[in-house]
């Protein structure tokens, strides 16, 4: 009888462990909206599982995130304060949006937040530096849609057609 009760926990343990790998892989919420919002998803169907899609040094100072932030992860913060401040609900999305748009060099490097994220570089580290020369990638950029390119999506209606 011993035994069985030692498969049963056994096949019990492993069942959790099976049930808990999801969340234990679970990429943070923020991190895989920012993902989506700026196309670093594209063209990788695994991204979700992928950590080198997006690092915590995009907004942290530490690989494995937490504080403190860099000054990419300080705008960000700034945001969501300034946003607050003025009533609103301080969605990432829209809080990502508004840092974007305004332009701003949070690493000090010469390349705005902005195209060092359309460049793939780390806007929050200023090693981390586009190889094109600034209007080069500026004009890539604004051909590409510029900031407008990484605009929260609309919520889909689920209302009637009628």
């Amino acid at each position: 009888m011993g035994g069985l009760s030692v498969r049963v926990a056994g096949s019990a343990l492993a069942a959790l462990v099976l049930l808990a790998a999801p969340v234990a892989l679970a990429m943070p919420r923020y991190r895989a909206q920012a993902i989506v919002q700026l196309h670093y998803d594209t063209g990788n169907p695994l991204w979700a599982l992928d950590r080198r899609v997006m690092a915590c040094t995009f907004c942290h100072v530490n690989e494995g995130g937490g504080a403190p932030w860099n000054g990419f992860g300080e705008a960000i913060r700034a945001g969501f304060r300034a946003d607050a401040v003025a009533g609103q609900k301080g969605k990432f999305s829209d809080v990502l949006y508004a840092v974007l748009q305004a332009d701003g060099d949070a690493d000090g490097d010469g390349f705005p937040d902005a195209l060092e994220i359309f460049a793939r570089t780390l806007p929050g580290d200023p090693k981390s530096r586009p190889d094109q020369p600034l209007a080069v990638l500026r004009s890539e950029f604004v051909a590409a849609g510029g900031a407008a390119q990484y605009a929260p999506k609309a919520p889909k209606s689920s209302g009637s057609t009628r």
